[in-house]
This record gives structure tokens, C-alpha cells and sequence, in this order.
């Protein structure tokens, strides 16, 4: 469906972010270059940014660029043209992609068209493409089962690597954390739903560990933050906690 009347209403609060984490520590690795391109899901508190901090403590450099604009789907972008024209610098090893959250069957079909697109884009140019799942408004919380699954199909379809942010909050919410994830207005995520988000993020695009203190968020208690890293190490895959426990 095409957009564009929203697109140019859109431009005056549009939001373009650049930046990269602070010197590695302790290795030669080479820099891992990301190109965001997203909605307010990913510029709430910043994500990006947390993901090239993660990197920065961990001994690895992450240089990104952040191309959010608030109430802009992959659609938008594509017609818009400034995350395009990012991608065509080829300066990118990944392209992390966020949509809308799929609520209806044409929501889904939608995030499945436009992701194919833009990871045949991606490839074009180099990088990686990467899906990040998002989660549902705090009212309509049932809907994430369905959402969690029309986002691993077209991430499928896409070829692209999926980023589990949703599942990781809905593993957070089997311990008891569910209130805390969503900010004041039950849509964008709250600090602690960033952090899980960021989490998530920095594991999958460098295969790394997530439970570590290192990555504690700051002024938090250690009981959160071994939850939140133990509920985003679920969603990649790499721990299977014990019976009836959570952290």
C-alpha cells in the first residue's frame, strides 16, 4: 500500500542517528558495521546505541548507522529512499530490519514482501540482512504467539537472519517481568524492554554470550538483570533453563 502523503508528513519528526561504541578493548578484531532501518521500536532509549556499548565492554567495535523515523514501516523506507541510499555506500556487514507489529494477515503479508525485498537489497550491497521480531502493544499482548510466528516465516522467505526480541520478552514474561518491558504508553519498550531488546541484538549479530556481568544494565538489581540475560539467551537458543526457574 502506498504511503507517500505519510512519508512527507512524517519528515519534519524524522529521526537520523549515527554513531559507533568506544575503542575495543583488548583484541584486533575488526569492526562490525550495521545499518538499522526501523521505526520508534528500535530509537526508543536509544537501542542501537546499547548494542555498540555491549560490543565496547566485551572487547569488540561496532560502527553503526541508525536510519529510525517514528510511524515508519519497511514500506516507508523503501519509498522514502535515505536508508536505501545508506545501503548503497556498502559500508554495512549486516542490515538489521524492523517492521510494524504484524497484527492482521495482511500485516504479516506486508513484513513478508518488504523484508524479501530489502534482504535481496542487503545482499546486493554486501551485507547480511538480519530481522529483528517486535512485540505487540501491552493491550493486545495475546497477539504475540501469532506475531512471533509471521515474523520467523518472513524472515524465512527473506533469507535473513532473525533477531528474537519478541521471544525474548515473552521469555522474560514467563518470569514474572512482563509489567516492567513497555514504557508509560504500553507500545515502546521501557529501559529494562531496550536493554532485553539490545541484548538480544548484540548476541545474535556476534554469536556472543549474553550472561555475563558485564553487561548487568547500571543501577539495576544483579536478580533483573541475570533474568533479562537469561530470558534473551533462551530466545537465541543457547540455555535451556531448569525446571520452574528463571535467571
Amino acid at each position: 500500500m502506498a504511503r507517500i502523503g505519510l512519508v512527507a508528513a512524517l519528515l519534519a519528526g524524522a529521526t537520523l542517528l549515527a554513531g559507533s561504541s568506544q575503542a575495543r578493548i583488548g583484541t584486533e578484531a575488526a569492526p562490525l558495521g550495521v545499518l538499522f532501518v526501523g521505526s520508534s521500536g528500535m530509537r526508543s532509549n536509544d537501542m542501537p546505541a546499547k548494542v555498540a556499548q555491549f560490543a565496547a565492554v566485551s572487547g569488540r567495535e561496532l560502527k553503526y548507522r541508525a536510519v529510525l523515523y517514528a510511524g515508519f514501516n519497511l514500506e516507508d523506507h523503501w519509498t522514502l529512499g535515505a536508508a536505501r541510499a545508506a545501503l548503497a555506500t556498502g559500508d554495512w556487514d549486516v542490515v538489521v530490519m524492523q517492521d510494524f507489529p504484524p497484527y492482521l494477515p495482511e500485516d504479516r503479508e506486508h513484513t513478508r514482501i518488504w523484508a524479501v525485498r530489502w534482504a535481496d537489497l542487503a545482499r546486493e550491497a554486501g551485507a547480511r540482512p538480519a530481522l529483528l521480531t517486535v512485540w505487540p502493544d501491552l493491550e493486545r499482548r495475546s497477539a504475540m504467539p501469532d506475531m512471533v510466528a509471521s515474523q520467523r516465516l518472513a524472515a524465512q522467505a527473506a533469507g535473513a537472519q532473525l533477531l528474537p526480541v519478541a521471544e525474548a520478552w515473552q521469555a522474560a514474561w514467563r518470569c514474572g517481568l512482563h509489567p516492567s518491558l513497555y514504557g508509560r504508553d504500553g507500545v515502546h519498550a521501557s529501559p529494562l524492554g531496550t536493554y532485553e531488546a539490545a541484548l538480544v541484538v548484540y548476541g545474535a549479530l556476534y554469536g556472543a554470550s549474553v550472561r555475563s556481568r558485564r553487561l548487568y544494565p547500571a543501577g539495576e538489581e544483579p536478580r533483573t538483570a541475570r533474568l533479562l540475560q537469561a530470558a534473551a539467551a533462551t530466545a537465541l537458543g543457547r540455555w535451556l533453563p531448569p525446571s520452574g526457574r528463571c535467571g
